[in-house]
């Protein structure tokens, strides 16, 4: 793979402001595929060097980066460059689980550099991944309510998936790892994004990104090219029978109110929210009303 040099940054970013697509000012100049801070430090800064210059069209700089490579002197040269961001990759905060998986890194090393980053004024991103080698549905829950108390400003939520050539695949192959489904996946992700979101915490992404690469490498795991939609789906339909339970609505046909860019989500990839909700006893008809946000429903009966 060819290695991204100073010259290709500026290419790229010139690119992004030539082609009229884009948002800068609300943007943002993203180093991301590793551990930033853990390469060459000559090279880091030579790469910094080079977004520097566009920092002004730009909302800033955004890296991500291990836990355990985050200290003083390094957040002096990120502030001195203008990162305004740093996502860290914790995955769990569970230390089984972190030793198993052979991250070379605990769960003290996560708070410690988040710490350190909130301090020096930079914006904190946590990424985390479930269904990792021996977590289950309590460790992930318990890794989100301990990312919660670290009050991040982003997180990023990544079910596993299992790639071929790495310790993951020996582990499924010989019977010791059984991955996530996708179906169980979007079940506990629609739980943490509400947990998130109670929290006033924004989850920037869920699922990963949809690329040949990662398709043709894929052995196993919870991916899905619309997964963050799905989750979507799983919450409208929560929060629409806690709705119909808790106002006490009679079974039969109903109109359900929500934001424009939310009918979709509760109509449900091939309807089939309004599928399940018929199985109820629930005739649903889906509008929308431009008056409402996110996660508002009204429900009128008849």
């Amino acid at each position: 793979m060819k290695k991204t040099t100073s010259d290709d940054v500026k290419s790229a970013v010139e690119i992004a402001l030539s082609s009229g697509n884009i948002d800068a000012e609300n943007s943002e100049i993203a180093f991301f595929g590793g551990s930033f801070t853990a390469i060459d430090r000559e090279y880091m800064v030579s790469l910094l060097n080079a977004a520097k210059a566009y920092v002004g069209s730009f909302k800033g700089i955004r890296i991500s980066t291990r836990p355990d490579c985050i200290d003083d002197k390094i957040l002096e040269i990120l502030k001195d460059y203008k990162v305004t961001a740093i996502e860290l990759g914790a995955q769990s905060m569970c230390d089984e689980v972190l030793c198993l998986n052979d991250r070379g890194h605990d769960s003290e090393a996560v708070r410690k550099a988040a710490g350190l980053i909130k301090s020096k004024g930079f914006s904190l991103g946590l990424q985390m991944m479930t269904g990792l080698y021996g977590s289950n549905y309590e460790k992930d829950i318990f890794t989100a309510s301990e990312f919660i108390k670290l009050a991040p400003d982003t997180v990023r939520i990544y079910p596993t998936v299992i790639l071929k050539n790495t310790k993951l695949e020996e582990l499924l192959l010989g019977g010791e790892y059984k991955p996530d489904t996708v179906e169980y996946s979007v079940d506990l992700c629609a739980e943490l994004i509400r947990m998130f979101e109670k929290a006033d915490i924004n989850v920037i992404r869920v699922g990963l990104h949809s690329s040949e690469t990662m398709e043709n490498s894929m052995l196993a795991g919870a991916y899905h090219p619309a997964f963050r939609e799905l989750c979507e789906s799983k919450i409208y339909y929560e929060l629409l029978t806690e709705k119909l339970n808790k106002e006490k609505i009679k079974r039969g046909n109903i109109t359900a109110f929500v934001a424009k860019s939310a009918v979709s989500k509760l109509i449900g990839q091939r309807k089939s929210n309004l599928t399940k909700l018929k199985e109820k006893g629930y005739n649903v008809n889906v509008l929308a009303d431009e008056t409402l946000s996110e996660r508002q429903i009204i429900i009128q009966e008849g």
